[in-house]
């Protein structure tokens, strides 16, 4: 009913839009407050969907052009097996009658009724669905080019239909996390971080590239992507689907939150962006347009948890420093030999962390530094912490059955040869092939 009793303005002007004052009278204030509600979130479901085919130019532009084909099959598979799965399994998982605050219990397929609120329980599904095919999907840079297709689909399938869905059942879905008050907004570490850590998993078990660490020296070797113009549309559609990722998520139409949070987007993102691209700069001599585009995306993960809830000014500093973390951590991993073309373990999963605690320090409310005492970042930090351990050991568990079935990784020639052409019998630039 809150959300009905906000949208008054907004229900009057339609009904004078109407036209017909006998048609006006058919259609209640209540029916209409119902489908300003619905075409929001279609809006911002939409936009979220569109953050797909950010990630599949990403990802296709930051790795080689012999797996092209490879990158964008991953991401149609996640996208269209995540909807699915979800819809099947882990929307009843995630928001089901829950169980000791683990898990849900019903809402399978979409059938009963413990959540339907205010009526909109298909577009709040479709809606949360494209953030199940986000968390899922964040995997899929971490370890490109040396997977095997089918052990990916398998990833996204687990992903959507039990490992992110019980995340959600702990936090968004009113279980034990939830209780100890634990706030992200938007999933700074319900999507991101879980995605991250399942990414950082997946990686280690696979093991790096071929030719990604000088046999000698053991230090990291640039593989450079083979198209920079992909990787930047990439990330500007990502940029431009977040503001339905974290705008949608205040799921009512309050004029007031929805401009607050889509501008802490922005600032953050666009502070992301620059702080990644001058501290390059300065440390390495070159502005890293590649960086850029992590640095953008990095503040942008670092807002999710907050961006409702930290000042702007906050925002925009969580923004510049996650653009530095982002860069400090992909060297870091480089260091450790976990191999990730794209950046997607650092991107989502440490960002993802500094946002979640960054609210905990700073929230307007609660906040350690503005005043609210230790209960916040304690609950903050509980569950990171809890979600990291639950996605560290059942994605373990995933990959290592799939490495101890022979199902994991590719083949050395198959890798050196490239994936589109083993794996999908079509090259992602078959121009380029036949002439070469």
């Amino acid at each position: 009913m809150k959300r009905l009793l906000k949208l008054g303005v907004v229900t009057s002007a339609l009904v004078m839009l109407i036209g017909s004052p006998a048609y006006a009278q058919d259609i209640s204030i209540d029916d209409l407050a119902l489908a300003t509600i619905v075409l929001y979130l279609m809006v911002a479901t939409v936009l979220v969907f569109i953050m797909h085919a950010g990630f599949a130019m990403l990802e296709a532009g930051f790795t080689r052009q012999k797996n092209t084909a490879n990158i964008i099959g991953k991401n149609l598979m996640t996208i269209s097996l995540g909807i699915v799965v979800y819809y099947a399994i882990g929307w009843g998982l995630m928001y089901g009658e829950q169980v000791a605050g683990l898990f849900g219990s019903d809402n399978f397929f979409l059938i009963g009724d413990s959540y339907d609120p205010d009526g909109t329980l298909e577009i709040d599904f479709a809606f949360q669905a494209m953030f199940a095919a986000t968390a899922a999907t964040i995997v899929s840079g971490a370890v490109a080019e040396r997977m095997k297709f089918g052990a990916y689909v398998a990833v996204a399938v687990v992903m959507t239909g039990l490992i992110y869905p019980i995340v959600g059942a702990w936090t968004w879905g009113g279980g034990w996390i939830d209780a100890l008050g634990f706030a992200d907004f938007a999933g700074s570490t319900i999507v991101h971080l879980t995605g991250g850590v399942a990414a950082l998993v997946g990686a280690a078990f696979l093991g790096p590239r071929i030719g990604k660490y000088d046999p000698t020296t053991g230090k990291a070797r640039a593989i450079p992507g083979h198209s920079i113009a992909l990787g930047a549309l990439g990330t500007l559609l990502l940029f431009f689907g977040w503001f339905g990722f974290n705008g949608g998520s205040v799921l009512e139409l309050d004029g007031e939150l929805i401009g607050f949070v889509i501008v802490n987007t922005a600032l953050a993102g666009g502070a992301g962006g620059a702080a990644a691209g001058i501290f390059t700069r300065l440390k390495d001599g070159k502005w890293d347009v590649a960086m850029m585009a992590n640095g953008i995306l990095a503040g942008l993960v670092g807002i999710t948890a907050g961006a409702d809830s930290v000042a702007l000014g906050m925002g925009l500093l969580v923004g510049f420093l996650a653009g530095l973390l982002v860069v400090v951590s992909v060297s870091m991993f480089d260091s450790l030999k976990i191999d990730d073309p794209v950046g997607a373990i650092s991107v989502h999963g440490t960002c993802g962390i500094l946002g979640t605690l960054w609210v905990g320090l700073v929230a307007m409310d609660g906040g350690l530094l503005t005043g609210g005492g230790a209960e916040l970042i304690i609950a903050q930090v509980i569950g990171i912490v809890g979600v990291i351990a639950w996605v560290g050991v059942a994605s373990a568990i995933l990959f290592g059955v799939l490495k101890a079935m022979g199902q994991l990784r590719v083949s050395e020639e198959e890798e050196i040869e490239g994936l589109d052409v083993h794996e999908h019998g079509v090259a992602g630039y078959p121009e380029l092939v036949s002439r070469s």
